[in-house]
């Protein structure tokens, strides 16, 4: 029976990398075992045929558990943070946690390795400029931004032990990730910050996002057929800020917001904002990362993961019709609860 480990199934795009490896192997149930590396057990999976190693991903003697024997290896662990005081943090879990996990993999047999990176790795630039894996590292764009420094060192890692190693590893670069299901707001912490009616000034830049559920397929496409050595930049549809925020309009019934303002502007109004949320005791959540991004464009091409993956994207109202009814499903359940 061929061993799937996956690291970092508790997040968002881990869950449903999860589901979809599940219901393949319903289709093989002699033929696929699947391990998961967790730093706790996760209350969703009542799946108990699941084998759950408790462990972190920085912890060489718990990615060595989890390691042996594993055929193919899905490596998404990390941390998602636009906060430049957690940058020990994404150093450590990037960094470390690759190496970690590379070495152990070489110490068993060099097994396939899909790692989970991100297209701000390589797409991003003041210009609406369109992006291939051609594109150079960002590290000087963004270098105000710890979160893609990090995964760019861990590309660079990863990739340096399949050249110099032998190391079979495919990396993926996911854009932003939408749709149902990302209870720690990890990717859809905007949508619901325009939900609540927090943006009132309309960013100048343009996102590409892509479904969490056609990202995970992607991944399992990455490990039948990617070729190792070579990045899959994966997304969906690029769109400017204020086309992104009419289309969520359409489909939550929320107003966009009315103001298009410079990026100076918007710092020195959020500002403002802040001043005022702190009188009443409040905290105003949109911070200055969060526009400084916003303002920046963050375009590519899928055409290499079309080609060899076979990738092909849903459509964009329907990702986000789903992304704002599960936002509004989980803030109805939190506020029964509470």
């Amino acid at each position: 029976m061929k061993t799937v480990l996956v690291t970092g199934a508790t997040g968002f795009l881990g869950r449903h990398l999860v589901e979809r490896l599940t219901a393949q192997r319903e289709k093989e149930p002699e033929g696929l075992a699947l391990r998961l590396l967790c730093r706790t057990r996760p209350g969703w999976l009542a799946d108990t045929s699941l084998e759950i190693v408790v462990g972190d991903i920085r912890e060489p003697r718990a990615v060595e558990r989890a390691v042996r024997g594993a055929a193919e290896i899905y490596h998404l662990a990390g941390v998602v943070s636009r906060h430049p005081d957690r940058a020990a943090t994404l150093y450590d879990t990037h960094i470390r946690g690759t190496r970690n996990l590379c070495e152990s993999a070489l110490r068993h047999g060099k097994p396939k390795v899909v790692l989970v990176s991100s297209s701000g790795t390589l797409a991003a630039s003041r210009q609406p400029v369109m992006h291939t894996e051609e594109a150079a590292y960002i590290v000087e764009l963004g270098g105000r931004w710890p979160y893609y420094l990090s995964k760019i060192y861990q590309e660079k890692l990863a990739l340096a032990y399949h050249a110099h190693r032998q190391l079979p590893i495919v990396v993926v670069n996911p854009s932003l990730l939408l749709g149902s299901g990302d209870e720690r707001l990890s990717s859809t912490r905007d949508v619901k910050l325009f939900l609540e009616g927090h943006f009132l000034n309309v960013p100048g830049g343009g996102l590409n996002f892509v479904d969490v559920r056609d990202a995970a397929e992607a991944l399992v496409r990455a490990m039948q057929s990617g070729v190792p050595g070579r990045r899959y930049l994966v997304g969906g549809h690029n769109m400017t800020i204020t086309e992104f925020f009419e289309l969520a309009a359409r489909v939550s019934g929320q107003p966009p917001p009315r103001f298009h303002l410079p990026e100076s502007w918007a710092r020195g109004g959020a500002a403002v904002l802040r001043w005022l949320y702190r009188l009443v005791g409040q905290r105003y959540p949109v911070d200055d990362i969060t526009i400084e991004m916003g303002c920046r464009f963050w375009y590519f091409d899928s055409a290499r993961a079309r080609r060899e993956l076979g990738f092909q994207p849903r459509p964009a109202e329907e990702t986000l019709r789903d992304t704002v009814a599960y936002l509004r499903q989980r803030a109805a359940r939190r506020t029964k609860g509470s």
